[in-house]
């Protein structure tokens, strides 16, 4: 683990000779997949897991000429909004000092936003992109679905997650989304789109004409000086020549509570694979001992749900036990369709919303968050505030709908992150509107 939180392995992984990323250096996050290198997902379960294959996303950036310098903390298996969750420390904020930078790819926009790496890849299932990059002042991308392969990330809600890119600048951001973006036969949501691609080319700050829609539902309520960078962030695209009219999404007022349900019901069912016989963690149901699950051949007389239960205890951490808990409730007989259905449905409530505001906008754009960063330790005491703080992005994801988050100034000394979202795999126009702040 590195001083400063920000890498859990660092490990040079070098690239192809030339390529459109030949000498850029690559932070990735610790939960996509490199061979020989360990992939921990902040986790004790995974502590000295070596996975014997790349993900999609990496072999694509050593294809690219890109040098790979490490793995990025995060939040234990992407749960968590600070990278305090993780089992390997917390991350500093180079931002902010004493503030957590974010989550749960705050190692990856730290290492942007430190200098330690000139890109890095995160992944966003309610926000895990975005939010960082606001906390670091950075940018941050996420996709929309089906455009990044995530053959290869450590799921934790399928449904909703897309891998990201971050960076200084937009450009530099949007680079690596053409060399990543793009059909993979190995992930079967993926699409064509993205195959030919050159979003870094739509980062020519050209916002004349550009219609921006402001959801209030996504303004009010917010910190008073968050609201304030905001609006002068506006400001400066009107500037440019944009414009913009305010809309109300109804649906929103209910995104956070349907996507917990959605991602928590999901993570139960994905996280059932670390049970101590295959990989990762394996604890001994007789005496306590911690092992391998390499020696899972070995002779086990004791009770195997003792172990698997023991296993689960001692390798996963509390906001992981808490979100796999109330996923196997929602989905439990007698509260499937009480919890899991109602939370698909305003998944399409909140996505038709959407989709009706962007036939009158180009693009819409809110405060990535609506806080400056969190104080350290806070909200650990507290796991409500952090679900609630993440009412600006989750919706976002549950749309399948891309956006941006881009520096748009500060508050009291804090980054302030203004962010867009646009139509189903309209990545340009989104990269155009960021380029003109960042």
């Amino acid at each position: 683990m590195s001083d400063d939180g920000v890498f859990v392995t660092e490990e040079r992984i070098e690239g192809a000779a030339d390529g459109p990323l030949a000498g850029q250096t690559v932070a990735v996050k610790d939960n996509i997949s490199t061979e020989g290198v360990r992939t921990t997902c902040g986790s004790e379960m995974l502590a000295d897991y070596v996975p014997p294959y790349d993900a999609t996303v990496v072999e694509r950036l050593k294809e690219a000429g890109a040098t790979i310098v490490g793995k990025a903390n995060m939040d234990e298996f992407g749960m968590g909004s600070t990278t305090e969750t993780s089992a390997f420390g917390p991350t500093e904020n180079p931002a902010a000092e004493g503030r957590v930078p974010g989550g749960s790819s705050g190692g990856s926009a730290a290492a942007v936003a430190a200098g330690e790496a000139d890109l890095a890849l995160g992944s966003d299932t309610g926000g895990s992109v975005r939010n960082p990059a606001a906390f670091c002042g950075v940018v941050g991308i996420k996709p929309t679905y089906g455009l990044v392969s995530r053959y290869g990330l450590v799921a934790y809600a399928n449904s909703l997650e897309q891998i990201g890119p971050f960076g200084s600048t937009v450009e530099e951001a949007a680079e690596l989304l053409d060399v990543v973006a793009g059909p993979d036969r190995r992930d079967a949501t993926t699409r064509d789109e993205g195959a030919d691609s050159d979003y870094a080319a739509a980062a020519d700050g050209d916002v004349d004409g550009l219609e921006v829609a402001v959801p209030t539902n996504l303004v009010d309520g917010a910190d008073e000086g968050v609201v304030e960078t905001f609006r002068s962030a506006l400001d400066e695209l009107e500037d440019r020549g944009a414009t913009y009219h305010e809309v109300e999404l109804p649906s929103v007022e209910h995104a956070v509570e349907a996507y917990y349900v959605i991602a928590m019901s999901e993570a139960s069912s994905n996280l059932a694979r670390f049970d101590g016989v295959r990989y990762g963690h394996r604890a001994d149901a007789d005496t306590g001992e911690q092992g391998s699950s390499s020696s899972a051949t070995q002779s086990h007389d004791g009770n195997w749900n003792e172990a698997f239960a023991r296993t689960r205890k001692e390798g996963f951490g509390e906001e992981v036990k808490r979100r796999v808990l109330l996923g196997t409730y929602a989905l439990s007989a007698g509260y499937h369709d009480k919890y899991y259905k109602k939370a698909q449905d305003a998944r399409a409530w909140v996505k038709q919303d959407f989709d009706e505001a962007l036939e009158d906008a180009d693009v819409l754009a809110s405060p990535t968050m609506p806080v400056p960063p969190f104080e350290r330790g806070g909200s650990l005491d507290d796991p409500l505030q952090m679900y609630l703080a993440d009412a600006n992005t989750v919706p976002v994801n549950l749309a399948d709908l891309p956006a941006i988050s881009v520096p748009a100034g500060e508050t009291d000394g804090l980054p302030v992150g203004i962010q867009f979202v646009g139509s189903a795999f309209d990545e340009e126009t989104i990269v155009r509107a960021g380029s003109a702040l960042a």
